[in-house]
């Protein structure tokens, strides 16, 4: 288990990761508004029920009472996503995405990055609710989409550093693939040994699956997987250089001196 610090990956192509902060702040006033430290337990239960994604109702095999009824059951495989239970559900998975949010943004841009998390996110439940089919239980937190964004650093970043807390207590920098692969391996373990345990195991795998099919295909075409550096053809470098010469103007040829000091 690890609880991931920072990472000294700097932005290349944003100057400021202004969706992942967008969805940190998001979330957390939606937990301050709906969570138990300002509401009413009945309210907080309502909105979780009219809010969080239920497999039984997604499915038809249920249907939600009216009354707790404040979006159509579609939009629940994106609102689920916004709503955390007590504070170190939202405190991780804001770390999280605070962590590596930013360099994944950097790689997509600002809005093809915030529909890649919201399809994680509908990932992550459609494939909760693949597992569960029958559950009535709402499913809640941000972890669908967070697991597609950690997913998709491990293709971009495999070779960045990444200071980690190794068992909640050992601080160690490490090269990102091999926490992030113990993290991907563990999610697809424990949804074949625990599939119906109190954490929602197919989420993960499905927010992992979807952030990186999702991450190859919207990603800025400039941007590599891997840590590789792209390198220009030889041929490509060549016709540069022609061109580049071929910009230097009569006069300023004239204008160079020669070896004897006069005008060449």
């Amino acid at each position: 288990m690890f609880i991931p610090l920072h990472d000294a990956n700097s932005l290349k192509h944003i100057k400021v990761q202004y969706v992942t902060i967008s969805l940190i702040v998001i979330n957390v006033v939606t937990w301050l508004v709906t969570g138990p430290l300002l509401v009413p337990e009945t309210f907080s239960n309502a909105t979780v029920m009219g809010l969080g994604y239920i497999p039984a109702i997604a499915f038809d095999y249920a249907q939600l009472a009216p009354n707790l009824v404040l979006v159509p059951d579609e939009a629940t495989y994106v609102t689920y996503s916004f709503l955390h239970g007590d504070f170190w559900h939202l405190a991780g998975n804001m770390l999280f995405l605070w962590v590596f949010g930013d360099n994944v943004e950097d790689a997509l841009g600002h809005f093809r990055y915030l529909i890649f998390y919201l399809l994680c996110a509908a990932a992550g439940a459609l494939t909760h609710g693949l597992v569960n089919t029958a559950s009535e239980a709402p499913l809640i937190g941000a972890s669908g989409a967070i697991s597609g964004v950690v997913a998709a650093y491990f293709l971009l970043h495999p070779k960045v550093r990444v200071w980690v807390l190794v068992l909640f207590r050992i601080p160690l920098p490490l090269p990102a693939f091999i926490p992030l692969a113990f993290w991907i391996g563990q999610q697809f373990f424990m949804l074949v040994a625990d599939p119906n345990g109190g954490v929602s195991w197919g989420a993960h795998v499905g927010g992992i699956i979807a952030g990186l099919v999702l991450v190859v295909i919207l990603r800025r075409r400039d941007v590599p997987l891997f840590d590789r550096t792209i390198v220009t053809p030889r041929a490509v470098r060549h016709v540069e250089a022609v061109a580049d010469n071929a910009a230097v103007t009569p006069a300023e040829t004239i204008r160079k001196p020669s070896p004897w000091g006069r005008p060449s």
